[in-house]
């Protein structure tokens, strides 16, 4: 009877303090949901940089989680103590499993720092390219064209190659359209410059440039560039395109396409 009056009384504050961490666990959880919700809600009224919003309510949200963890721990009845000390001895292999981790953390903080681009970016980086989303603790997120998500760890972008393509406020279109050798290149030449300048978002400062530029093995080719706004760039594009097709045919300039002579000998 003793026995069992003693195991009573082992199990009861064990059950007592499974069951306050288990209420901790939820009531907890669901309080930092609700508090970064509420900060997200703020950010979004505070004229705060949208590149920034993100990055500061993740931060919140990971510290937050630790508090919570740090709390159970010391309901359970482990020393927080000792706790710290087991941590510090393991902390060499901690340090090497999260290292991908922490390096994505700091590459976070470098992007936010030196600001290579900012929530709305179209970029090209890590082999991928699209629109920036936000920039979060460990992951920046990018939008496709064909909407699709990318999430590329911040120590990533921190170490690559970035191309910004919304930095600048203008953009050069680049052509190489090729002709027939029988084509007259003053008309040719005449022709394009004409539909460049006609078009009403390409910029006249800096002038179109118009030039013939290559011999090739069966075309002459002829490079054009013109300048337009970074927000009409592919607008130009494609209807440069569409367009010098349709002058072309009607000047009768010929467009030559690669042809194979086969000459068959017959004893």
């Amino acid at each position: 009877m003793n026995d069992i009056n003693g195991m009573i009384a082992w199990v009861t504050p064990v059950v007592q303090s499974i069951a306050l961490a288990l209420l901790v666990l939820v009531a907890g959880w669901l309080t930092i949901r609700w508090i970064t919700h509420r900060l997200a809600a703020s950010m979004e009224r505070l004229a705060l940089d949208a590149t920034l919003k993100p990055f500061l309510v993740s931060v919140v949200n990971a510290l937050l989680k630790i508090l919570l963890v740090v709390t159970i721990i010391r309901i359970l009845g482990v020393d927080t103590t000792s706790f710290a000390a087991v941590i510090a001895a393991a902390g060499f292999a901690i340090g090497l499993a999260f290292q991908g981790s922490l390096s994505n953390f700091a590459g976070g903080v470098l992007l936010l720092t030196l600001r290579p681009f900012k929530v709305g970016d179209y970029v090209e980086a890590g082999g991928h390219s699209g629109t920036v989303q936000s920039i979060q603790i460990l992951f920046t997120d990018l939008v496709t064209p064909d909407n699709k998500v990318i999430y590329i760890p911040n120590g990533t972008l921190a170490n690559s190659s970035i191309v910004n393509y919304s930095v600048m406020e203008n953009r050069r279109v680049d052509f190489k359209f090729g002709v027939g050798y029988e084509s007259d290149g003053d008309q040719v030449a005449a022709v394009l410059r004409g539909i460049v300048e006609a078009h009403p978002l390409v910029l006249e400062n800096p002038e179109p440039f118009v030039r013939m530029s290559e011999h090739g093995d069966s075309a002459v080719f002829f490079t054009v560039r013109a300048w337009t706004k970074a927000s009409d760039y592919w607008t130009v594009h494609f209807d440069l395109m569409e367009t010098v097709k349709r002058r072309f045919d009607e000047e009768r300039i010929p467009i030559p396409y690669p042809q194979m002579d086969v000459h068959v000998r017959q004893k």
